[in-house]
């Protein structure tokens, strides 16, 4: 995956310095709005030199955050898991018993990219590198994610209707999303956002609760058959067409720049 990693960011190699709060995102450490807080916190230092927000990290400098000597990662992990219900998407070990970390036990550092509710079960991914998460998380790049959703009454044509054409909740309008009714009870739906329980608030703005819910797909990466509480190691080939569709996408919204001049 090192290799990839090299490929896929490319962008990055021929910089001689990065943010601090980049470094220590994409070192695994931390969000990079938890590094700010770190550094104003005065807990980050860079060649012994107590940190200021801005800080740059030049090759060969060692940070530190307290005592912990902070290395880049040399191998980028990227893994999916089927996450139960009653698992919580956090990397907070101390305030919450039933987090992800403590659940896959992976022996490396790791963090969930974004965030799949407590409620919910189903794909997400993990990975020790910060950038590969800003690239999946970027709104504007209208990366698919695909769910399966049980309903506590039957779905009716104005229903799927509605929530395809896009609902006013958490102050704003969600974006038009695929629907596919499966039976009675269940839908797939296709979202080009991640709001937070956006699927719940939407079913209820309906008059719909929301029984089971499970995400099957993340862009080009797919649950398949993973067993519930298990994990897999992302293939090269996904990989792959997961750089491809970074680029496309990138391509894209600058086509749509220059366009809209």
């Amino acid at each position: 995956m090192s290799g990839f990693k090299k490929d896929m960011l490319h962008e990055n190699a021929n910089k001689e310095d990065v943010r601090l709060n980049r470094f220590l995102s994409d070192a695994g450490f931390c969000s990079r709005r938890e590094a700010d807080r770190l550094i104003e916190a005065g807990r980050v230092t860079v060649d012994g030199v107590r940190a200021e927000l801005g800080t740059r990290v030049r090759k060969g400098q060692k940070v530190r955050v307290g005592s912990q000597l902070i290395r880049q990662n040399d191998r980028m992990v990227l893994i999916a898991f089927n996450k139960p219900r009653g698992i919580v998407c956090t990397t907070d070990r101390i305030r919450e018993k039933n987090n992800i970390i403590d659940y896959i036990h992976y022996p490396e550092r790791i963090y969930p990219i974004g965030r799949l509710d407590k409620e919910s079960e189903g794909l997400i991914l993990l990975t020790n590198d910060g950038t590969i998460v800003n690239h999946i998380l970027k709104a504007s790049q209208y990366h698919e994610k695909e769910y399966i959703v049980r309903v506590n009454k039957k779905i009716t044509d104005d229903f799927i209707q509605g929530m395809s054409k896009g609902v006013p909740i958490l102050d704003t309008v969600t974006r038009p999303c695929t629907l596919r009714r499966m039976d009675d009870y269940t839908f797939s739906i296709i979202l080009t956002q991640g709001l937070n329980r956006q699927i719940r608030y939407m079913c209820r703005y309906f008059d719909y609760h929301v029984t089971k819910l499970k995400r099957v797909r993340v862009m080009n990466i797919r649950l398949g058959n993973l067993p519930i509480g298990k994990w897999r190691d992302v293939t090269p080939e996904e990989l792959e067409t997961l750089k491809q569709q970074f680029i496309d996408n990138q391509r894209q919204n600058q086509i749509k720049r220059r366009k809209s001049r």
